[in-house]
């Protein structure tokens, strides 16, 4: 049996506490969870593994939940406004379940998800039940008369 050095203790706590002010009233910024996807902003080099993260998640999570495939078609990732909802949800299931949280995390979860899910059901409509049919995306070109856009944006339109 080893005998006890207080000198160790001392080294651990001060490894641990090392950068703590016990003044400062603010939290740590460490990030809670999982890692926010910008898919706007997404490049090449970070794709494939934040895509591979999405599916594997999404994959579990619909048999988990039993998500019908009404609500999440198997085309999913192909679906803009469906990545969207699915990788909001996956980085909030990360940060909910993180073992930072108190403990309300799960119970806030599973109320956003009973917010999210219409949402889902509208953004996909079952389109694909028969092979995956691609949504027409809107398109704001030549749809702005410029010279109406300027006149109009050069008042504030305060009434």
């Amino acid at each position: 049996m080893s005998e006890f050095d207080p000198a160790d203790v001392d080294a651990l706590l001060a490894r641990e506490l090392s950068g703590f002010d016990p003044s400062s009233r603010y939290g740590g910024s460490a990030p809670i969870g999982g890692l926010v996807t910008n898919w706007r902003e997404l490049r090449g080099a970070d794709a494939a593994e934040r895509w591979n993260a999405l599916r594997a998640w999404v994959e579990w999570w619909t048999v988990r939940y039993n998500i019908p495939i009404s609500v999440v078609p198997n085309c999913w990732w192909r679906h803009g406004n469906i990545v969207e909802e699915l990788s909001a949800l996956h980085t909030a299931h990360d940060a909910a379940f993180d073992p930072s949280d108190a403990g309300f995390g799960p119970i806030g979860w599973h109320e956003r998800l009973a917010i999210a899910t219409p949402r889902l059901t509208r953004a996909y409509g079952g389109g694909c039940n028969n092979g995956h049919k691609p949504t027409k995306p809107r398109s704001w070109t030549d749809v702005t008369d410029e010279q109406e856009w300027t006149a109009w944006t050069s008042q504030a339109h305060a009434e």
